[in-house]
C-alpha cells in the first residue's frame, strides 16, 4: 500500500478534487487504509464469501461514474482485478500489456496499456510508470518527498512516549524490529539478540523493540534474554501506523527486517538499516538518504553477519 503512493499522489497532483476509490481484497486483519494512503477517498472491500456480499460490492462499485480505472499489476497480474475494473464502467482502463516480455492475458480488458520492463525497478517507480501511461506524473523531488503526514496528536503522542520512557537526551535511542510476516524474511532471534547486546555495549543506548500482531513469539524470546542480561528495553506492540511512524521519526536508528514496519519507517524519515534475504532490495528497500540496507549474499537472511550490521550501525551513528 505504501509503495503505491506514487500512483495516487500523481493523480491528485493533476486533479486535486478527484475522487479515488481503492478496491481491496478481504483480509483476516484490519488494514488502516486511510492512515497509509491519504489520497484515497473511499475503500471498497471485495468480499466473495457469498453471492450477497458479491452483489453488494458491485452495487457500490457502480454507484459512481469513473473516468479512469487502474490495474497496476506491479506485484502480480490478477484476472479478478481486471474483471472488476472492467465492470466498474471506467471509461479509460489502464494497465500492463506485458511485463518483462510476459504477456498479460487479461490485457484485452484494458483500453490504455503498454509493455513494461520492470526488472530491478522499485515499486514506487513501477506504480508511477502506470500513472504516466495515463498522463499523470511526479518530479524526482515530489517522488522523494512522499512521506507519512503526522497529525498534531500523533506528534504529541510520540513526544510524550519519548519523554516518559527515554528521559536522558544524551543517550541514543536505537530500535529493533525482529519480527516479519514471512519466515524467510526473519533474521534469527539469537542473532538479533547478539546485535542488540553488541550495540548496547558500545553505546549504552536506550533499546526499543517494535512488534506487529504476528511477532509475539520472537519478541518474548528476545525480551526474556534481555531481562537476564539486565538490559532495559521498551516494547511498542501493534501501534497504529501514524503513531509508530511519529515515534520512529524521533529516534536515532532503526534496524528492521524486510517487513511492513520497514516501509512505515522509510516514509517517516528515520535513519534505518533494513535486512534482506530472498527479496530484492532494488524493488522494495525504502528510497531516501536515511535508508540503508544489507542484502544476504546467499539469499538467506540468516547468513548476514552480525558484525556487518554492527559496522554499518557505527558508520551511521558516528556521522
Amino acid at each position: 500500500m505504501l509503495c503505491s503512493l506514487s500512483l495516487y499522489k500523481a493523480i491528485k497532483k493533476k486533479y486535486p478534487e478527484s475522487h479515488i476509490t481503492l478496491v481491496a481484497s478481504k483480509t483476516n486483519y484490519q488494514i488502516p487504509f486511510f492512515d497509509i494512503n491519504p489520497f484515497v477517498d473511499r475503500v471498497l472491500i471485495y468480499d466473495k464469501s457469498s453471492n450477497k456480499t458479491i452483489l453488494n460490492f458491485f452495487m457500490q462499485l457502480r454507484d459512481r461514474n469513473y473516468h479512469f480505472g487502474f490495474v497496476p499489476s506491479t506485484i502480480k497480474v490478477s484476472r479478478t482485478s481486471h474483471i472488476i475494473n472492467c465492470l466498474s464502467g471506467a471509461k479509460i482502463r489502464v494497465g500492463v500489456k506485458s511485463i518483462d516480455g510476459i504477456k498479460n492475458k487479461s490485457s484485452f480488458l484494458l483500453n490504455l496499456k503498454a509493455d513494461f520492463n520492470w526488472k530491478d525497478k522499485h515499486q514506487l517507480i513501477r506504480n508511477l510508470e502506470i500513472a504516466r501511461l495515463a498522463g499523470f506524473d511526479l518530479s524526482d523531488d515530489e517522488l522523494k518527498n512522499i512521506k507519512i503526514e503526522f497529525s498534531d496528536d500523533d506528534i504529541l503522542f510520540a513526544k510524550n512516549f519519548i519523554r516518559e520512557n527515554f528521559p536522558d537526551r544524551t543517550k541514543k535511542i536505537i530500535a529493533f524490529h525482529p519480527g516479519a510476516g514471512k519466515i524467510d524474511n526473519t533474521y534469527p532471534a539469537e542473532k538479533f539478540l547478539e546485535l542488540i547486546k553488541k550495540i548496547y555495549k558500545a553505546y549504552n543506548n536506550y533499546v526499543l523493540l517494535t512488534s506487529g500482531w504476528t511477532d509475539e513469539k520472537i519478541i518474548n524470546k528476545i525480551s526474556s534474554q534481555l531481562d537476564e542480561q539486565s538490559i532495559k528495553y521498551k516494547v511498542l506492540h501493534n501501534l497504529s501506523v501514524k503513531k509508530l511512524g511519529a515515534v520512529l521519526s524521533m529516534i536515532d536508528l532503526y534496524i528492521t527486517n524486510d517487513t511492513g514496519t520497514m516501509h512505515i519507517a522509510g516514509f517517516s524519515g528515520v535513519k534505518m538499516i533494513s535486512l534482506f534475504g530472498p527479496t530484492n532490495p532494488n524493488e522494495w528497500a525504502p528510497r531516501n538518504n536515511n535508508s540503508f540496507f544489507i542484502k544476504s549474499l546467499t539469499g538467506k537472511i540468516k547468513d548476514i553477519f552480525v558484525a556487518e550490521i554492527f559496522n554499518l550501525s557505527q558508520q551511521i551513528l558516528n556521522e
